[in-house]
């Protein structure tokens, strides 16, 4: 069987947080929703999910237009069957990640950043797949005594530390 690899770069604003992942089902885009909602009420999010059987659409919803429109054309760019990607706005993945991989439909998160990211498809007669990404670039060194001090001093400014 052949085989083609490509990648598709994940278009969004720089700082914009979201979380790519499979799931199996189409009711996927209604719970990620509603655990969005119960877990951060006031968090502004857009879902786009690819259904792999039946009439293969791109499923929807959120409550920002402007990251429901940025889900559906990375989804369509995309385009892998059971793929969901979630544009997030006034949080952060952590706040919401482990609501997310409770849902029973989701059986893989391939990322949850707002680091540059590119995703690797694998390309059949058949259809399409994810077989991981590229998030970020690579390390520029190992973290000195500045650097170390830097991270404590940011994620207490985020708040996630005393």
């Amino acid at each position: 069987m052949d085989v083609e690899l490509k990648t598709v770069k994940i278009e969004k604003p720089q700082d914009l947080n979201f979380i790519l992942g499979q799931s199996h089902f189409i009711k996927t885009v209604e719970d990620l929703h509603e655990a969005i909602v119960e877990t951060v009420p006031g968090m502004e999010f857009g879902i786009a999910f690819c259904e792999s059987s039946g009439f293969r659409k791109v499923r929807y919803s959120g409550n920002k237009a402007e990251l429901i429109t940025l889900a559906k054309n990375n989804a369509m760019n995309i385009a892998c069957g059971h793929s969901f990607i979630i544009f997030i706005d006034k949080g952060f993945p952590i706040n919401i990640l482990n609501k997310i991989q409770a849902v029973s439909e989701v059986v893989n998160i391939f990322c949850a950043t707002a680091n540059p990211v590119e995703v690797i498809i694998a390309q059949t007669k058949t259809g399409r797949g994810i077989l991981g990404i590229i998030d970020g670039g690579p390390p520029t060194g190992i973290e000195d005594d500045e650097d170390i001090g830097f991270r404590k001093s940011f994620i207490r400014k985020l708040g996630y530390k005393l």
